[in-house]
């Protein structure tokens, strides 16, 4: 869910990295203590794994479960892991924004959208992911319903109200096309988790990605999180930047990293808000503490601009950054085909998929963070250490884990520079993931690279 509030209500938190809002049900997620502990285990296909977006209306012509799972195979043989699919239920019509209205205005949580097919379909796509290796999460949006939900005339008392008792949109939001839950009704709470338990047993999906997900109060989540679990062990995804739900959660967003990023493209920030970035990760957070990466989303897309309208010629170097870094790097729908438009959010706006200018890039990242594993989430993989060198516009680190090791050498600017260094970390022979070539470095070695360029070195 995208605005113009909660583009500035991330930025305030990503800079904190503590969760804060004026919204009561903010402040219950603050108070509410029972929980001061991860009350799950990442599960196991996770560890080297990253995930793609599925933004099913604009996919193919047909919008359809069906017509997706079609390109399946091909983003299998690329390397993906997790297939995020934008919220798959019926959307509402009553006070709807555009003629399609927003995917994020869920008409009924237990059904799914007649647009994109059927509950067979989604079936047979899960189904068919798991054949090929792959796992599915599907967005989850818990803090605010459509206006024709059949909660709003059955349970009017699940929604929160003004003083003169009427329905609101979420507070300090322009969202329009929602009315807000009131989490402090249990009946409400036990509801939206059965619904959460019906679609891993009816279809069998491996998780959730949940919209604005600090929004909601961290103990419905870690509650939903237990009973998840005790069906089938879960992958769960916040669209959120703090400490406290990673609780609940495996990943959050890196919406600060993100932002540094778009800045240092831009020319308004160098290499040393990186550096700064990972101090504070450092400080923060725990080592199998997940963390998600990427040049773009469904929101940054339409409402924020392309990822080259937002990173020009830096886009691919940012790219190579957020798959290499400690993380899991994502991928939205199209980026492998160099996407370079906005996606309309609330009308039909289909994909170009004629040229996938893009696609063997993604692959060899995607495949290096799965075969490498000083590159694998958290714990499993291997810390990031900074390497020092002469050119200030260059950010160069080494990662290690038991016999495997990556050297990733950026060029942050628009000037061609030369990589020199004598820390003996990165001496020794690799392979160039982009050219298959062997590389040597040692003392008096020194690289060539031009504006925004890149090497990923790797044994």
């Amino acid at each position: 869910m995208t605005l113009k509030f909660l583009k500035l209500f991330i930025l305030v938190v990503a800079f904190s990295f503590v969760s804060c809002s004026t919204q009561s049900k903010q402040e219950n997620n603050e108070t509410t203590a029972t929980n001061n502990e991860k009350v799950y285990s990442h599960v196991d296909w996770a560890k080297n794994a990253n995930i793609y977006e599925v933004n099913v209306r604009q996919y193919t012509k047909e919008g359809t479960f069906a017509a997706f799972q079609e390109h399946m195979p091909r983003l299998q043989q690329m390397g993906v892991d997790i297939l995020w699919l934008m919220p798959i239920h019926p959307v509402s019509e009553k006070n709807r924004k555009g003629g399609m209205g927003s995917c994020y205005a869920v008409q009924d949580y237990q059904k799914v959208n007649p647009d994109f097919g059927s509950l067979d379909d989604l079936k047979n796509l899960v189904n068919k992911a798991h054949e090929l290796g792959m796992h599915v999460i599907i967005d989850w949006v818990a803090n605010h319903t459509g206006w024709d939900n059949l909660m709003i005339e059955q349970h009017p008392d699940w929604y929160t109200k003004d003083s003169l008792g009427n329905i609101m949109v979420p507070a300090g939001t322009d969202w329009t096309d929602v009315a807000d839950l009131n989490y402090e009704n249990q009946e409400m709470r036990e509801y939206m988790i059965q619904s959460l338990e019906y679609w891993v047993k009816e279809a069998n999906i491996d998780g959730y990605r949940c919209d604005v997900a600090g929004f909601v109060p961290t103990d419905f989540w870690i509650n939903a999180r237990k009973r998840l679990d005790a069906l089938k062990p879960i992958f769960m995804l916040a669209e959120w930047e703090s400490k406290d739900l990673l609780n609940a959660f495996d990943m959050i967003y890196g919406w600060d990293f993100h932002h540094r990023m778009n800045e240092i493209a831009q020319g308004k920030a160098t290499t040393v808000s990186i550096d700064e970035y990972f101090s504070k990760v450092d400080s923060t957070y725990n080592a199998d503490d997940y963390i998600m990466y990427f040049t773009s989303n469904h929101d940054e897309n339409s409402w924020n601009g392309t990822v080259f309208e937002r990173m020009g010629n830096a886009a691919e170097a940012m790219a190579v950054l957020s798959a290499t870094i400690p993380g899991m790097p994502l991928i939205y729908s199209g980026q492998e085909a160099k996407l370079n438009k906005r996606l309309a959010f609330f009308e039909k706006d289909e994909i170009d998929w004629s040229i996938l200018a893009l696609e063997d890039f993604y692959s060899k990242l995607l495949h290096l963070k799965k075969e490498n594993k000083t590159l694998w989430n958290g714990s499993e993989g291997g810390s990031l250490i900074k390497v020092s060198d002469e050119a200030e516009n260059i950010f160069a680190f080494v990662r290690e884990k038991e016999e495997n090791k990556v050297v990733v050498i950026i060029n942050l600017s628009d000037k061609e520079q030369i990589f020199k260094t004598k820390n003996q970390i990165v001496f020794g022979d690799y392979i160039s993931l982009f050219t298959q070539t062997n590389v040597a470095l040692n003392s008096d070695s020194s690289i060539k690279l031009k504006p925004w360029g890149y090497q990923v070195l790797s044994r």
